[in-house]
């Protein structure tokens, strides 16, 4: 029988032999667990392996590392140097994530800051994240880039912002929109410190404080009593104002200022203008309407400054010393690993060709790279005119 008819009885064998094309035997296994095949016609023994499997086996290796409090000596099984030379290519994969169209009742999006300027406006619904976005402000372009693939929903929960209320009034100018009274109650805290001293910021540290022990439509109303009634009673410190007397005496020579008088308790306008202005929108109690009674829309952003920030604050710390780069890859990772598992991609899907053959790539460009015709500008090699060259015999020394 020739190599012919070999070749077209077997033509359906997926193992063939890369030296001869004969089919492949099973031959026992290496001393890692691979299958080792050998040769029927000329012996030769091999191993088969696929790019696309090694590749997705690396990647989620890789994944479960970021996503770990462990070192890549701890994690791997191998030595961390080999680890990093099997995962550098993962730092490529970009995860991304499928719009479903899903509709929420309920949104809630924060923003976290990195170093080097860059801030992730992150979403969440149901405790899942659905959608991030980079950028290096809070601005509206960035929350509109973060907004515009999902639906819209019954109400947004947010922290506030000029950038985001423009946003949503761009995008969903009938969204009703529900201010984290946890971080109203920091914004006072801010301007008025844990313990005032003056009786008006007591009152309103005070009022501050009830802010998340409101569950009632009747509670809602009695604070906002107590709001208007405080106001009254210390409006007077509100409108206080200091003047200065004779600015050419009080300053050195020479500095001049335009600034004539000022109001006295200013932070305590800023911590009332917190609350009021909240309040004047309507966007302090919209879990207590009466048509969302129902749904039980959450009045602080605790679910995403817990569970999503601060695991990503804990990552970044247990790998600390990534650039840039590698920390907003790592906070994507993140995400996606917290995101619903029936509306994620998966890894294999992540995964393309170019990424883990890029390296290849990248080596054979550095190959081609003509030296630099002229003069070097900055060398490294010793020079008499800095006094760093070899010496010989008594060259320099006196008798």
């Amino acid at each position: 029988m020739g190599i012919e008819s070999i070749s077209m009885k077997d033509s359906r064998q997926t193992h063939l032999c890369s030296i001869c094309h004969f089919p492949l035997k099973r031959n026992g296994t290496t001393s890692k667990g691979t299958q080792r095949w050998r040769c029927t016609n000329c012996g030769t023994s091999s191993t088969m392996t696929r790019a696309d499997t090694t590749a997705r086996n690396q990647l989620t290796a890789f994944v479960g590392w970021i996503l770990s409090k462990q070192t890549q000596a701890q994690y791997a099984a191998t030595s961390a140097r080999t680890f990093r030379r099997h995962t550098a290519w993962c730092w490529n994969v970009h995860p991304t994530l499928p719009q479903t169209g899903e509709v929420f009742d309920e949104i809630q999006i924060d923003g976290i800051y990195l170093r080097k300027g860059w801030c992730a406006l992150i979403a969440i619904a149901n405790g899942k994240v659905i959608g991030w976005q980079w950028c290096a402000r809070e601005k509206s372009i960035a929350w509109l880039e973060l907004l515009r693939p999902l639906a819209e929903p019954r109400v947004v929960v947010t922290d506030g912002g000029s950038g985001l209320l423009k946003a949503l009034k761009e995008l969903w100018p009938e969204v009703q929109i529900q201010r984290c009274l946890v971080h109203i109650q920091r914004n006072v805290r801010t301007q008025l410190t844990m313990k005032p001293k003056t009786p008006a910021g007591k009152a309103l540290r005070a009022l501050s404080l009830q802010l998340t022990r409101i569950k009632t439509r009747e509670e809602a109303t009695a604070w906002i009593a107590l709001f208007a009634a405080w106001h009254t009673e210390f409006q007077h410190y509100l409108n206080e104002k200091t003047y200065a007397k004779d600015f050419t005496d009080a300053r050195p020579q020479g500095i001049r200022s335009t600034r004539v008088w000022w109001y006295t308790y200013e932070r305590l306008r800023k911590a009332y203008s917190s609350m009021n202005i909240v309040l004047k929108r309507g966007h302090l109690f919209t879990y207590l309407k009466e048509e969302l009674e129902a749904l039980r829309i959450n009045a602080t952003t605790n679910m995403i400054e817990g569970a999503i920030n601060s695991g990503i604050r804990a990552m970044i710390f247990y790998h600390r010393g990534m650039p840039v780069e590698h920390r907003r890859r790592a906070v994507e990772w993140f995400c996606w690993e917290h995101t619903a598992k029936d509306s994620r991609t998966s890894l294999g899907a992540l995964i393309r060709p170019e990424h883990y053959t890029q390296r290849a790539r990248k080596l054979a460009a550095e190959e081609l790279v003509e030296e630099r015709i002229g003069p070097e500008l900055y060398g490294t090699a010793a020079n008499a005119e800095e006094g760093l060259y070899a010496r010989a015999g008594w060259g320099g020394r006196s008798a």
